[in-house]
């Protein structure tokens, strides 16, 4: 199965990673992964999280969850909202990417990127408009009686 790359558009099955010693920091490495995943239009199929970055990687139950849906082909590629969620350093990182990408997925760190904050609604009509531009419309919706 091919893999789009970590800059492809399209509908790609990812987990979301997060590492941090508190909720409110795994919430916003969460929701920085989310809008990553969102701008290129990946589904996010899960998101998985540790409250200890002192374990080594191979010992944390969420990561040994997100690597499992992986090897299980639920997943294709994993965001983390910073490198440091996973290794020690940027050379870390890529080896860690290496050997992901050998188990057949991708690893990329959305840790530049600022989720902007929006309103409930906004991330669906911003879809909507997004699917009404390329001319798909949603499952269920009739054309009103009377309209051409």
């Amino acid at each position: 199965m091919p893999i789009n790359p970590p800059g492809g558009l399209g509908h790609v099955p990812i987990a979301v990673y997060a590492c941090a010693t508190t909720s409110t920091a795994i919430r916003e490495g969460e929701e920085r992964g989310r809008y990553y995943a969102d701008a290129r239009h990946w589904h996010v199929a899960g998101a998985w999280s540790d409250f200890d970055p002192t374990l080594p990687l191979a010992e944390r139950p969420g990561w040994q969850a997100v690597t499992s849906a992986l090897s299980a082909g639920m997943i294709r590629g994993i965001v983390v909202s910073a490198l440091t969620h996973v290794a020690a350093d940027a050379a870390r990182f890529a080896s860690l990417g290496v050997l992901i990408r050998e188990r057949g997925g991708f690893l990329v760190d959305a840790s530049g990127v600022a989720p902007a904050r929006r309103t409930p609604g906004q991330r669906r009509r911003r879809r909507g408009i997004a699917d009404a531009a390329s001319g798909l419309t949603p499952q269920g919706d009739a054309p009103e009686e009377g309209t051409p």
